[in-house]
């Protein structure tokens, strides 16, 4: 698949059975410290929703992101798979940019905002691949940041402002933080501002139109002019 095609359907090619909802809603991630695991993601600013344990056998910790509704896991005795092992898992971001910065102050090192050069090179830090910045376009999908966990488990931060067709449903539209909702404004009001140059008059309608722009930018519709 390209970077410009898009699918929405049932891939599985059966007919006449209803797909069931199945959301994906934990990830379970191999470290070697729970504690030092536990203290780094708790420094993200991630939300502790369980740290359960039944002797010295098993121990569960669950954080999710802000404005996720997927979280990860991670304790003793949750998984055979090597610490560090997990790689290139995403962060969706209203803006890489804040969104690095804020990383940082919170004492997380975070690689400089890039592009890819070479299709991949988002998931190879060590090629050549990754250029300098966010997307000349500022594209949606096309800016990147990375950062790791003490273990190496490696996460992107990847910059998306607008969903490729067919991937939100326009009918259940969202926001997951006032900060996304916040950016989307922002964005809504730039576009806005031009829709009255071109037309040469001050728009009574505003909040009409701020609302169509910023539902088809979210659902990957075509944007008003």
């Amino acid at each position: 698949m390209s970077s410009t095609d898009v699918t929405s359907s049932d891939a599985s090619g059966i007919t006449g059975v209803r797909n069931l909802d199945a959301k994906l809603e934990v990830l379970v991630i191999p470290v070697s410290d729970v504690d030092r695991a536990k203290e780094f993601y708790g420094s993200l600013g991630w939300r502790l929703d369980a740290d359960v344990a039944a002797g010295e056998d098993f121990r569960l910790i669950q954080f999710t992101p802000p404005g996720s509704d997927c979280s990860i896991q991670f304790g003793t005795n949750l998984t055979s798979a090597t610490p560090g092992s997990a790689q290139g898992l995403y962060l969706i971001v209203a803006d890489v940019g804040t969104t690095r910065d804020e990383l940082i102050a919170r004492g997380i090192e975070v690689s400089d905002v890039f592009h890819e050069g070479t299709p991949g090179a988002r998931f190879h830090p060590a090629t050549n691949g990754r250029l300098s910045g966010p997307a000349p376009d500022r594209g949606s999908y096309r800016s990147f940041a990375s950062f790791s966990d003490p273990d190496g488990n490696s996460w992107l931060l990847q910059e998306v402002t607008t969903r490729l067709p067919g991937r939100v449903d326009a009918a259940t539209t969202s926001f997951a933080s006032t900060g996304d909702l916040a950016n989307a404004l922002r964005r809504a009001e730039a576009a806005h501002g031009e829709h009255e140059k071109r037309t040469g008059k001050a728009d009574p309608n505003w909040p009409d139109w701020y609302a169509e722009y910023m539902t088809a930018e979210q659902s990957g519709e075509e944007l008003p002019a």
